[in-house]
């Protein structure tokens, strides 16, 4: 993921890196990057003590010094337009969605093995749609941003928020522990404080690797405070990222 982002035509103002208690050999990676490349680079960390993301985005948040982030996790390869599509199309009052091109186990292997490279191909098995996730086209992505709200679901890996709007809202909800759907819950919170979503068609692309798929013994958890948001028309969490700002 780092040498994706460290082959963007255009360079990220601002590097932060969520270390969720990470061992030797990731953080030798993340020291090299860090020496390497010319983007500021910060590193924000935790323990690990079980699936936390609320609470790590949430250390990112307040470490940042830019106006606008953008989030992807560290199982995503990105396409060289990746920050510049994220960065054309950022636009007061909205949030931003993008895609996420699932790749199979042997695509996995494959792209890592040659980390220079990202997917132009998915086999036909993928769907014509996801394959079609692959196409760049900023001509396109402008007319797509409000269509494509009803073909591609909230998730995390791959969003762009103002962070005025995140701190307007508290980030993300701290309660959710476990994995999911604290992504789709931030975006609620969003929307009931005025801001709108928009989504990158053709544009903002990233590959998700291959990998077995997280713990979901905490789902039915997750969903009923997803739900009481909607519910109660949350604007503000109670545990958000205003824990962790500095005085």
């Amino acid at each position: 993921m780092l040498d994706s982002v460290a082959r963007q035509r255009q360079a990220p103002d601002e590097v932060i890196i969520a270390d969720d208690g990470s061992g030797a050999t990731t953080l030798a990676v993340i020291a090299s990057f860090r020496g390497a490349d010319h983007t500021r680079v910060q590193l924000v960390s935790q323990p690990h003590q079980g699936f936390r993301a609320a609470r790590l985005r949430n250390l990112a948040i307040a470490a940042c010094t830019v106006d606008y982030l953008v989030f992807i996790d560290g199982d995503m390869l990105l396409h060289p337009e990746f920050i510049a599509d994220h960065a054309r199309h950022a636009r007061r009052g909205r949030f931003t969605q993008g895609v996420r091109v699932q790749a199979s186990a042997g695509l996995t292997r494959r792209l890592l093995g040659a980390p220079a490279g990202f997917p132009t191909v998915l086999s036909r098995g993928a769907g014509l749609l996801r394959r079609a996730y692959l196409v760049h086209a900023p001509a396109l992505a402008s007319l797509c941003r409000g269509p494509g709200n009803h073909l591609v679901a909230v998730k995390s890996c791959n969003q762009g928020f103002w962070r005025d709007d995140l701190l307007r809202v508290n980030g993300f909800d701290e309660a959710f522990v476990g994995w999911g759907p604290e992504d789709k819950e931030l975006c609620a919170r969003l929307e009931n404080a005025g801001a709108r979503r928009q989504t990158l068609l053709f544009g903002g692309i990233a590959c998700h690797l291959h990998h077995a798929p997280a713990s979901r013994e905490r789902l039915a958890a997750n969903l009923a405070l997803l739900e009481r948001t909607h519910r109660q028309r949350r604007v503000r969490c109670e545990h958000g990222v205003d824990a962790h700002l500095r005085p």
